[in-house]
């Protein structure tokens, strides 16, 4: 593992803005586990879907800062971005360009959720709406819906479009049944997987995993593969986050 640590670029420890983190002192203690798990780099995904997760970004903002001030508190080595889970609609291209929604901690990536039971066409049409947009979509745990996880074509499909996939550290190492741990790691087989997640929400039923994840990739692929999906590619969002900045 690089001496920077691993990243996390799915979680929800932004405190009383979803269905994440309650308060600030779960916060603390979210970030604790994060931190011991080999964490060193994360970006907060609140979520945004209309009529259940419409908290205002100015909203958001706000309560971030008390993530940071919780994080610099465990290691000045702690860095916390923030970026959102944003739940695909038809307005997402233009929330984004005003402003409404942040991407992946300024970049271009954005991470857009879809339901379980999304149609292929509907996945594909807004991931595709995104990129024609100039934005980077990463699919966000891809093993939970229907239709990628019944279609690993339609997966490779959306990959050669150019979208991103990201599944959960949970699934990889089995929490989510048999089923899906075998699914994740026919998508790693196929090198159809670019991001890991720790999903996070809190203390008890959806804890951080994203250590023993690195780990069991580590171990079932190599470590290369494991620096690459938790380490190199979420530099990336960073890196292009840091030259939209500059522009």
């Amino acid at each position: 593992m690089s001496r920077e640590g691993i990243y996390d670029i799915h979680c929800h420890i932004v405190p009383g803005v979803d269905d994440g983190s309650a308060n600030y002192e779960e916060t603390k203690k979210l970030l604790r586990m994060e931190y011991d798990q080999g964490v060193r780099n994360i970006i907060a995904t609140p979520h945004f879907r209309f009529r259940m997760f419409e908290t205002p970004l100015s909203k958001v903002r706000e309560q971030f800062k008390l993530v940071q001030q919780a994080a610099a508190e465990i290691g000045d080595d702690f860095n916390i971005y923030l970026g959102c889970e944003f739940h695909a609609n038809m307005e997402m291209v233009r929330m984004l360009r005003e402003g409404e929604i942040t991407s992946m901690a300024g970049s271009r990536y954005v991470l857009a959720e879809f339901g379980g039971s999304s149609e292929a066409s509907y996945i594909k049409e807004r991931l595709y709406s995104l990129l024609a947009s100039g934005y980077k979509p990463i699919a966000a745990h891809i093993e939970r819906y229907e239709a990628t996880r019944s279609d690993i074509d339609f997966v490779e499909e959306l990959v050669d479009m150019g979208a991103y996939m990201q599944i959960n550290a949970d699934s990889i190492i089995g929490k989510e049944g048999f089923g899906t741990k075998r699914y994740c790691k026919k998508l790693m087989k196929y090198d159809l997987v670019h991001f890991v997640g720790s999903d996070c929400h809190n203390l008890t039923s959806r804890v951080s995993r994203i250590g023993e994840a690195y780990n069991y990739v580590s171990k079932k692929m190599d470590e290369a593969y494991a620096d690459h999906l938790f380490i190199e590619n979420p530099r990336k969002i960073l890196a292009d986050a840091k030259k939209r900045k500059e522009r």
